[in-house]
């Protein structure tokens, strides 16, 4: 009876929802708090989260997610960015090397690169947001012991601000246990190709110091990785090894049953020893720069959440301190094709203060609502020192210098932003509610350069074969660069109805923008090159409207879910960054605009005991759909140009799980992900509308076949996995600038592994 039922209720999901896939994924509002367990052996509960700061059933919420929990982490392996990306509809991770990463969310992209912009998808790790502009390294956070990992796709304005114009991921921390001792470990061997060790080490201790009102929870974590890249410019072999390294500790605090206050810390420093970008010029897994491209890390993050229950409404209040401190060593020699050493070593300094309180109606009826505050304020410091080499100075014999840094000065940028937001639900009856958000903010960005730094002729000298004369050094002076300040609303409204209680069907309009650019080079005209483009004042904020409609089913307890979204967004005056010819000097304009549709599904389904089949996916088109002849000179975009997403991308999961003993359990899974080809650039070079970019190209359409195998015997987990089982060594990145000799990411290769976990 079952099984009939079964078939009858797919094939109805299946005309319900034309050109669904099946798929795990269970699909929330913004901002989840709370949810149950998900994973390949989920049971049949009603899934609740919190989509609007309340508890709803999961199908429910008008709007689209994808949540991880940590069960289902472990057994897919995934412990970071590029895991998450290949198993989210509609996501991609432009991700060069370790901790340097971009999401493109539902197309919303120009390249991977982005240098001077600030993300399109917001990244929040609890209630801090970590995403930054594109060229800055943003860590890969350990995801060990978390309680959940949730995307959200589409604007996520009203309660994430101006850096979710695309979406918002979240990484949330679990919280301590207040009456229970537990203690977890994972270790991870793997050996990727035929040498390459990877080492990973992961515990956790939760111990209850007062029942039902103080607890601790401290998690830690190790990983070295033997690189798989070699470097022919160093001489080092696996040049690209990692060495990461970390933890947090919590104490929750329930003084009262009204009172509890949460203390956080945490710290996480990743130091990978090179860049993994390759040159297939030199060989498969090759690259090539004088010295090694760093890209490192270190992130420390204190935070206070205090919720405080008034009988009509609960208050959250958050205060989080961050710094975050990170390098971006970089070869910047392609430029001129290897002729001279240019390259730049750059450490960055940020220093976050987030604050954040809302109130969450708690009181019966058909009113809901939330109202909060939101203060971000952020201090960017970088020093900036452009090298040549010692060895090349001396054999052309320029003099004058200090040192080998040609050029070397220290800029910073203030950004502050101050919000307002709202959120109200009318429930007409159980089956039929409207929702309607509103947020406003006021952001205003300045950069400075400060005295004590210096500049010299040594690019002209050393490019006009010059040699043996003195190089001219002047002082760079210090430089208050112009405020910009933009008031911004972002506002979304959504009609929810369930036409059947298996059945939600919703409609959502949500709205999202970018905070403006300041180019710190404004009306700097090239010295190589005095008729290339002048550095143009900034790019004012974009602005994103997002239509969607979706149909979330769930039936048999739980044994079928469908999902599935349709979408289309409407992106004007796009900020974009360019490169000036000449000099490669970056600046960031605004362009006319872009148009994303496209189709999300997620389909799960247990049709026996113990198996599981799961596909997601994304069907996707987005195009530049206006554009001026002087927005296409200074850009390189071209009409009905594709941005940087493929129009495919998807992955599906078959698992069985059964039982070997009285006590004991296996599984089996194979999980496959498929992204298809897609342009890293505009095709055209900036400032040179009929001549195509040498740097422009297409990705390659690649297929990553996973292979997992395990037992549970009472507290242990063993796991044997190989990842990459085709060595597809796809190239799933191409840097968009010149500089880079090597430009290409790839797969990881091959990689077979053991797990073992223990709780206690």
């Amino acid at each position: 009876m079952k099984a009939m039922l079964f078939a009858s209720v797919s094939a109805a999901a299946v005309m319900l929802v034309p050109g669904a896939a099946w798929a795990q994924s269970e699909n929330a509002g913004e901002t989840v708090e709370t949810a149950e367990p998900r994973s390949a052996t989920m049971d049949n509960r009603d899934i609740i989260v919190t989509a609007t700061r309340r508890e709803e059933k999961l199908q429910d919420v008008p709007l689209s997610i994808t949540a991880f929990d940590q069960e289902e982490l472990n057994k897919l392996g995934i412990v970071g960015y590029e895991g998450i990306a290949q198993n989210t509809p509609g996501i991609v991770v432009n991700r060069p090397t370790q901790n340097f990463n971009n999401f493109t969310a539902r197309g919303i992209n120009t390249n991977g690169y982005s240098a001077g912009l600030q993300s399109a998808v917001a990244i929040y790790i609890d209630e801090l947001p970590i995403s930054a502009n594109g060229n800055s390294t943003i860590l890969d956070p350990n995801l060990y012991d978390v309680e959940r990992v949730e995307f959200l796709r589409g604007p996520q304005g009203t309660l994430f601000g101006s850096s979710s114009l695309a979406g918002a991921m979240r990484i949330l921390n679990k919280n301590p246990n207040l009456n229970n001792f537990e203690a977890s470990a994972l270790v991870d061997f793997g050996l990727t190709g035929s040498d390459s060790l990877r080492q990973r080490y992961n515990g956790m201790i939760n111990v209850p110091l007062i029942d039902d009102q103080l607890g601790f929870r401290a998690v830690g974590y190790y990983r070295n990785e033997d690189g798989w890249v070699n470097n022919i410019g160093t001489g080092i072999e696996d040049s690209n090894s990692l060495e990461a390294y970390g933890g947090r500790a919590i104490l929750l605090m329930k003084p009262s049953d009204r009172l509890t206050i949460r203390l956080l810390t945490s710290y996480e420093k990743s130091n990978p020893a090179d860049s993994a970008l390759t040159n297939p010029a030199l060989g498969k897994y090759v690259r090539r720069s004088d010295r090694p491209d760093l890209f490192q890390g270190e992130l420390t993050n204190y935070n206070v959440t205090v919720n405080y229950d008034f009988d009509f409404a609960e208050l959250i209040s958050s205060t989080t301190l961050s710094n975050y401190d990170a390098s971006f060593y970089v070869d910047l020699a392609g430029t001129f094709g290897q002729l001279i050493p240019f390259a730049l070593d750059a450490f960055g300094y940020d220093d976050l203060f987030v604050q954040e309180s809302r109130l969450v109606s708690k009181t019966d009826g058909p009113l809901e609502w939330v109202a909060g505050f939101f203060y971000y304020s952020k201090r960017r410091t970088v020093d900036f020192d452009y090298r040549s080499s010692v060895e090349f100075l001396q054999a052309r014999g320029l003099t004058g210098l200090p040192d080998e840094y040609y050029q070397r000065f220290n800029s910073y940028a203030d950004q502050k932003e101050i919000a307002g937001f709202g959120e109200l639900t009318y429930r007409f009856s159980d089956d039929f509610w409207v929702t309607g958000g509103i947020r406003y903010g006021n952001t205003t960005v300045q950069a400075f350069t400060r005295e004590g730094g210096y500049n010299s002729n040594y690019l002209a000298a050393a490019l006009g074969g010059f040699s043996n004369i003195p190089l001219t050094v002047t002082p760079i002076a210090a430089e208050i660069g112009r405020k910009v300040e933009d008031d911004r609303i972002s506002w979304k409204a959504s009609v929810s109805w369930r036409p059947s209680p298996d059945i939600t069907t919703y409609a959502t309009v949500a709205t999202g923008f970018r905070p403006p650019v300041v180019n710190a080079r404004a009306g700097l005209v090239s010295a190589l090159d005095p008729t290339d483009i002048v550095i143009p004042d900034g790019a004012k904020s974009d602005k994103l409207i997002n239509y969607e409609v979706g149909v979330k089913g769930r039936w048999l307890g739980g044994d079928l879910t469908a999902n599935i979204a349709a979408y289309y967004i409407d992106w004007s005056d796009i900020q974009v960054q360019a490169n000036r010819v000449s000099d490669t000097i970056q600046f960031a304009t605004n362009i006319g605009g872009a148009e994303s549709y496209g189709v999300e599904f997620e389909f799960m389904a247990r049709p026996v005991q113990g198996l599981s089949l799961i596909l997601n996916g994304s069907v996707n088109e987005t195009n530049i759909n206006d554009l001026t002849p002087g927005e296409a000179a200074i850009s390189g975009a071209v009409l009905g140009g594709r941005l940087a997403s493929p129009r495919f991308q998807g992955s599906g999961t078959i698992r069985y799980d059964f039982p070997v003993s009285a006590t004991s359990n296996a599984y089996a899974s194979v999980n496959v992900s498929h992204a298809g080809s897609f342009p890293n650039q505009f095709p055209n070079v900036p400032g040179r509308p009929t001549q195509v970019s040498p740097t422009y190209g297409f990705t390659d359409a690649w297929t990553n076949v996973n292979l997992y195998a395990g037992v549970n015997v009472g507290d242990l987990d063993l796991t044997a996995y190989v990842e990459n089982v085709l060595n597809d060594s796809s190239i799933t990145y191409i840097h968009p600038e010149a500089f880079l000799d090597s430009r290409f990411a790839r797969l990881r290769p091959r990689t077979v592994g053991i797990r073992a976990g223990y709780r206690f």
